[in-house]
């Protein structure tokens, strides 16, 4: 992770996972605990936020599908 609160990436970029992307009872509709995206899906960030408590970025990857999650800077690396 770079500096507190400073993106890394930035909004249009294309990423991949860069771990499996795990339920954490956010999707309702998914299996509690499962897998959402496996290691490697594409996706491309349409949001860049700073959780504001903890001071760290939180990207909004589009993964299509209507699958839209919030990934954490080590869950993504870019394509």
């Amino acid at each position: 992770m770079t500096q507190p609160g400073f993106p890394k990436f930035r909004r249009g970029q294309r990423v991949k996972t860069a771990v499996d992307l795990i339920n954490d009872h956010s999707f309702p509709n998914r299996e509690p605990d499962g897998v959402l995206l496996p290691a490697g899906a594409t996706g491309e960030i349409i949001k860049v936020a700073i959780h504001t408590e903890a001071d760290v970025p939180i990207y909004i990857v589009d993964f299509g599908e209507q699958l839209l999650i919030g990934c954490l800077e080590e869950e993504i690396t870019v394509l």
